[in-house]
């Protein structure tokens, strides 16, 4: 099968608990397709270059999908639907990355020079 990443953001107002539902439903999504999470990375709150529908900040939320086209087409419909999410990416790679990505390496790396 496809390998994606996707990446969505989601409203500053919403608690990381609404965000984990988030990822549960697409979660639910993909295994009803058939399909397979290999990696879930929450990247936290993070500010926006610009503001998205009033909002200066989002929750991130990084996923490596491992299911058919017909599956991350309903994905991206289900998650298009969602209100709290402002924006979401999906991009098909060849494999996926061992080990955290680099966006949680330069989040350990800014954490670790306070």
């Amino acid at each position: 099968m496809p390998l994606y990443e996707h990446v969505y953001l989601a409203r500053q107002d919403i608690t990381t608990q609404q965000v984990e539902n988030i990822t549960k439903s697409i979660e639910d999504v993909v295994k009803k397709e058939g399909g397979s999470i290999d990696k879930v990375e929450y990247w936290g709150l993070r500010q926006l270059a610009y503001k998205i529908k009033k909002n200066r900040k989002a929750h991130y939320t990084m996923m490596n999908i491992n299911a058919s086209s017909e599956a991350l087409k309903e994905v991206e419909r289900q998650i298009s639907l969602n209100e709290n999410v402002l924006r979401h990416i999906s991009i098909k790679v060849d494999k996926f990355e061992d080990g955290p990505s680099l966006m949680m390496n330069t989040r350990s790396a800014e954490t670790s020079e306070d």
